[in-house]
């Protein structure tokens, strides 16, 4: 009996072991999934808010390589030539703000094309391609694949179809606050020095005009009689 005893809490200690064991590694590979799951969601949120920020204003991608290659006499394609040659383009790959906007959906497509599923793999290769033909690129497609994506994987209700959501586009840069607040402080030391020296010349004239009197005075009293007060 003694040896039974033995012999079942041994086979239930290994039980539990093995129970423990399986438990543990389970749990540690749901752990790496979480992870995995939770680092993805994180990205593509991202992606889509940069992707998909905006309702308003030019809701599309202008590549400014174009631009560049035109001016460093490269040939460009006969099929963009006409693009490349529009002034408002010209205008637009000028400005910082649409080659930040450029510079953004380039790396939100790059993780897309890292961790999003076939579909956005899809949709984001057709954007990089035309990005890389240097043809205004519109990311609407692949921010409704991603919303329905994210909602799906957060549980969310869908959205309903009644809606009519306008179309979006990539986020515009906000302008940076220290640039304006560096502005307004530069003008205002700027006023300063000017009031400043407003009242350093209006003090030196008042001292000049002072001095200018007081030798009047002086060379008045210096001067010799007159010969009608003589007699």
């Amino acid at each position: 009996m003694l040896g039974t005893v033995l012999g079942l809490a041994l086979f239930a200690l290994i039980g539990i072991g093995i129970r423990l064991l399986m438990m543990f590694t389970i749990q540690q590979r749901r752990e790496r999934m979480n992870r995995q799951i939770n680092e993805r969601l994180r990205t593509l949120i991202a992606a889509y808010k940069v992707l998909g920020g905006s309702f308003t204003g030019n809701l599309t991608v202008d590549p400014t390589h174009l631009r560049d290659l035109r001016q460093s006499g490269e040939p460009i394609p006969e099929g963009d030539a006409k693009a490349a040659l529009d002034p408002i383009r010209d205008s637009a790959a000028g400005s910082d703000r649409a080659r930040r906007i450029r510079d953004s959906v380039e790396a939100a497509l790059s993780d897309i094309i890292l961790l999003g599923t076939e579909e956005h793999v899809r949709l984001a290769e057709r954007a990089a391609r035309e990005l890389t033909a240097g043809r205004p690129v519109h990311t609407h497609d692949l921010v409704v694949s991603l919303r329905n994506f994210i909602r799906e994987a957060l549980d969310l209700d869908p959205i309903p179809p009644d809606l009519a959501i306008p179309m979006q586009g990539p986020t515009r840069p906000s302008s940076s606050g220290g640039r304006g607040r560096g502005g307004n402080e530069n003008s205002r030391q700027g006023a300063g020095g000017r009031g400043g020296g407003g009242a350093g010349t209006g003090t030196g004239m008042g001292m000049g005009a002072a001095g200018l009197g007081a030798g009047l005075g002086l060379g008045g009293g210096e001067n010799p009689p007159s010969p009608d007060r003589n007699l």
